[in-house]
Formats: C-alpha cells, structure tokens, sequence
C-alpha cells in the first residue's frame, strides 16, 4: 500500500527538489502532500494531519519556513525535519530553537534525507511505548499524549523538545552530559554538535520556567531535579 508509513507533507518551493524528495518517500511507501508555499503547507498540514513535515527555509511569500515552523509549534508536536541552502551555524540554531527536530543543508542526498525522516519518526513513535506518566518538578510528563502540563495546563513543546524532557524525566537527579543526551535523544547517528543540546535546554526552560527544576552540571551537561 503507498502510504502504509503515513503522511508527509513537504513545503517546498522548487519543485524538482520537492519531486525528488517526493519520489524517495514514494518509494519507502509514505504519502507525500506537496506545498509550495508557506501558507499553502499550513492548510495542508490541517487539513492532513501528517506524521511529519519537511520544511524549507526559505520559502517565498509572507511566510517563511522559520515562521511555518513557529506557527506548527504553537499547535502541534508534529515532528519537523527543515531543507534549508543557508550553511550558517545561526540559521541551524535558530530553527531548532524554533522546534524543528533536524535539518539537511542543500544539496543533500535523497537517501540521508529518507533514513533522517525515519529516525525521526522512529523516537517520536517511541515516546508513546509505555502508559505512564512522569513527574519532574511541578510539571507532569504524560508519555501517552506526549504532553507537558504545568498546573493542569498543556505546554506546548516540539517534539524533540518533549524527547529530551522524558530523557531527563527518566533519570532524575543524574549529571547528563551532552553527549549523552544527543545519543539518547538524537541518537548516536546523528550529525551535529552539542548546542543543539543547549538550544533545546533554553527552549525548555523559556516554556516551563522554575516549575521545572532543570540545572547545568558546569563543563559537563546537565541534571533534572
């Protein structure tokens, strides 16, 4: 069946990339909902309700990928995995800080951007394995809903930024390091560096605050509780 994988929605504005991208996804049996603007990804996504979105940054219009990006994270914990041709360090902070899960930096080949899309959805399906519900601080960490509640209050938070609070949630009162928390979070195939880590921390602590007693462990990482 073509969409045994489920739904992707690529936002993508040059259509040969977002047909290659399309075909490769095709192939690994996903559906893919093609947008070519901001706007036009936004409805889709509604409308879908994919598992996961590919975005590129740089979209034409009045909406771009980075505000895309924010408007999903106000809504959704919808995984997002973001295209972008700029191969500066301060557009790949900013977008995950912004809640997108990974990025792949043009040009890229269709098959990392395959096995990137799966292991994304392969922690994201992971967070709902047990029926449980984790308390860190005064926020409680429902791994069913894969949501974060502050006083009975859903906070929204990217789904990456959900992974790393259950990491933590699981290990309480235990120095993590930031190796450590991109193996379990990221896994231990993943490209990048080490603020990553950092930018998700900040984006935890801007969203839960002192409700969620998470401390830096200096030179090394940090702790939960």
């Amino acid at each position: 069946m073509a969409s045994e994988q489920g739904t992707v929605v690529v936002i993508e504005d040059d259509t040969h990339i977002a047909d290659l991208v399309d075909m490769y996804l095709r192939r690994e049996g996903f559906r893919v909902i093609q947008a070519g603007t901001g706007e036009a990804g936004l409805a889709a996504i509604e409308r879908e309700r994919p598992r996961m979105a590919i975005l590129d940054i740089g979209l034409p219009g009045g909406v771009d990928g980075m505000e895309v990006c924010q408007q999903l994270r106000a809504k959704h914990a919808l995984p997002i995995l973001m295209l972008t041709a700029r191969d500066s360090e301060l557009d790949r902070v900013l977008g995950l800080e912004l809640g997108a899960d990974d990025y792949v930096t043009k040009p890229f080949s269709p098959r990392e951007l395959v096995a990137r899309v799966k292991a994304i959805l392969r922690r994201s399906d992971g967070s709902t394995a047990r029926s449980e519900v984790l308390i860190a601080g005064r926020v409680e960490v429902d791994l069913v809903r894969r949501e974060a509640r502050l006083n009975g209050e859903v906070v929204p938070l990217a789904s990456k930024e959900f992974q790393l609070l259950q990491f933590l949630a699981e290990r309480p009162g235990r120095a993590l390091s930031r190796q450590q928390l991109l193996d379990g979070v990221w896994g231990p195939g993943w490209y990048g560096d080490d603020r990553t880590v950092d930018a998700h921390v900040r984006q935890l602590r801007k969203k839960l605050g002192d409700a969620l007693p998470l401390g830096t462990v200096w030179g090394m990482g940090y702790r939960l509780g």
